[in-house]
């Protein structure tokens, strides 16, 4: 509910694209992919930092933004989707000691791929995906250690932290 009243506070203004990604709902973490306009992506990330700011009580906790792209030339998924995991995905023991932020993301948008394609293989078999994609096999899932993981790197912003980059003006040195 609270993201379908944003995507529509999102659409009020008319300038704003539909949006469509999935809401992956795990039972320790949440995972947004959202694609839009970057207004609306610009939006959300908005609503987040507010949402943190609100302390303990809050909705969601630990919000980390991985990727922000833009000049995508399409879109992975075809709507909107929200999906839950059956049971929480795992990482091989110690496999994750190793391993760099910038592998844990390049795992986390390949695993993300894979669940694009198996969602579009969804809707072009299934004239109602939307049910079949509700609940995903593990498999298909980041890895709890993985999410884990990347909400402690310090690579990670948080929404507030990209909101502050990504607004302040670049300010290379005169003699440069």
């Amino acid at each position: 509910g609270y993201h379908r009243g944003l995507f529509e506070n999102a659409l009020q203004d008319h300038s704003r694209e539909q949006v469509s990604g999935l809401l992956l709902l795990c039972p320790r973490y949440i995972c947004h992919v959202v694609e839009s306009c970057s207004s609306t992506i610009h939006l959300v990330i908005q609503e987040l930092a507010s949402l943190q700011n609100q302390g303990p009580n809050a909705l969601l906790q630990e919000i980390k933004v991985l990727v922000v792209a833009h000049n995508i030339p399409t879109r992975l998924f075809p709507d909107w989707y929200v999906a839950a995991a059956t049971s929480p995905a795992t990482c091989p023991q110690g496999s994750m000691q190793s391993e760099s932020t910038t592998e844990a993301v390049a795992e986390c948008i390949t695993l993300l791929l894979k669940l694009a394609a198996y969602i579009q293989s969804l809707e072009d078999e299934s004239e109602d995906a939307d049910e079949s994609v509700h609940t995903l096999e593990p498999e298909l899932l980041i890895p709890a250690e993985t999410i884990n993981y990347l909400c402690n790197a310090e690579e990670c912003t948080s929404p507030e932290d990209f909101l502050r980059i990504y607004l302040s003006p670049s300010q290379p040195a005169l003699d440069s």
